[in-house]
């Protein structure tokens, strides 16, 4: 297919079409195509590269297994690759070139922001998008048929979090809270304000911060003075752990510190070392949680194992862990539709309801993972602890200051 004008000369860096590799092939049929436009390159390269690693991970064991069935054929599987450096309106255009190159699937880059302008481009092309790493009601709320998220919503999150601090921490009745003014953290924000006014907390400061702000001083001075209990802060791992070291320098001490997905990243933790303790966050899933379903990966555990391998000894985050249960749906879902044609994976998709090691995966009519627990987290000793649920808890909180 000929590439859209709109798109034709922008890529000055090289196509990384990736061709998975695998051992002796008992494959006959012709590659399915999935496009992954990645942020390899600016502020959101660190998880464009997390991504990338277990799209890697998994063309590599579905290939070596013999690929995919689809009606009666085997299929490998092939990931055309694009960075597109983090740049929204570039992710868009990516996902455009990945379709005119055969893509029959598109697995989403990571954030809500980015993949609601990707899923926007599916629509049009009638080509299912995969979003694995975005969570905002928001970017599911558009009546987009082709979209599906394996991420639980924002305010099953926050609802939880809520009702967690209530029970565990005497005398909790105020809460600060500072979100960036992007589409994930200021819905996570915003959905936490609307949980803590429904559990009876008093929402004592409630701003946003724009991004790229390099200083928090003034608004961290502002919560100070109202001295709450609790100090909610959302954004991306460097806002973060500057807001974090801000909040230690004017003194700010509340009893419960949440930054929202700081401590889910080991970037988070290795940035600021000792400062990372007591910091408690939410996380989509934990390598702890013990799920058996179907693909390559039939266990939490066989996932850990592989990821521990090809990471060099690192544990996998909830990036990972969803990207990689995504992909494992996917294989059930290519086997079901029975064909490769856009129209026909959409329906699978819409039907699925299946478990995985990342979890159940059934989708809601607006294309998002249905709500299930989600694991409530808090840096102690420089290591990550799993607080709530209690089926998977490793720890109890520790409030800041005890």
């Amino acid at each position: 297919m000929k590439l859209s004008p709109t798109i034709a000369g922008l890529l000055s860096g090289a196509a990384l079409a990736l061709a998975a590799t695998g051992g002796a092939l008992a494959q006959d049929g012709e590659p399915i195509k999935i496009g992954a436009p990645l942020a390899l390159t600016g502020g959101l390269a660190d998880e464009g590269q997390k991504q990338r690693l277990v799209y890697e991970m998994w063309a590599e064991k579905v290939n070596a297994a013999g690929g995919i069935e689809v009606d009666g054929v085997k299929h490998p599987v092939e990931f055309i690759e694009y960075d597109y450096q983090t740049d929204g309106p570039r992710a868009g255009q990516l996902a455009e070139r990945v379709i005119n190159e055969g893509a029959q699937i598109i697995m989403a880059p990571f954030g809500s922001g980015h993949s609601k302008i990707t899923a926007t481009v599916g629509q049009r092309y009638q080509i299912p998008v995969v979003a694995c790493v975005a969570s905002s009601e928001s970017v599911y709320d558009q009546g987009n048929p082709y979209l599906f998220g394996t991420l639980s919503p924002n305010s099953n999150m926050t609802k939880a979090m809520v009702a967690y601090l209530k029970e565990k921490v005497p005398g909790l009745s105020t809460v600060a809270i500072y979100g960036k003014d992007d589409v994930f953290p200021k819905s996570m924000a915003s959905a936490t304000a609307a949980a803590a006014e429904d559990g009876g907390l008093k929402v004592v400061y409630n701003e946003l911060y724009p991004a790229g702000a390099i200083d928090h001083s003034s608004a961290i001075s502002s919560i100070k003075s109202q001295n709450p209990d609790w100090v909610y802060v959302t954004g991306y791992t460097q806002d973060l752990i500057l807001a974090r070291r801000q909040l230690a320098n004017l003194g700010v001490e509340p009893k419960v510190l949440t930054m929202v997905t700081g401590p889910a990243y080991v970037e988070f933790t290795e940035g600021l070392g000792e400062l990372a303790d007591g910091v408690t966050s939410q996380t989509w899933w934990h390598h702890t949680v013990a799920y058996e379903g179907v693909g390559v990966w039939p266990t939490t555990a066989s996932f850990y194992e592989d990821f521990k391998e090809a990471s060099g000894g690192q544990d996998p985050d909830y990036v990972h862990g969803s990207c990689a249960g995504a992909l494992v749906m996917l294989e059930d879902v290519f086997k079901r539709a029975g064909s490769l044609e856009g129209p026909a994976l959409r329906d699978a998709l819409a039907a699925t309801d299946i478990q995985t090691f990342y979890g159940p995966i059934d989708f809601g009519e607006n294309g998002m993972n249905q709500a299930r627990d989600l694991p409530i987290i808090q840096v102690q000793d420089e290591d990550i602890k799993v607080l709530y649920p209690e089926s998977i808890a490793t720890a109890d909180l520790e409030l800041m200051g005890d």
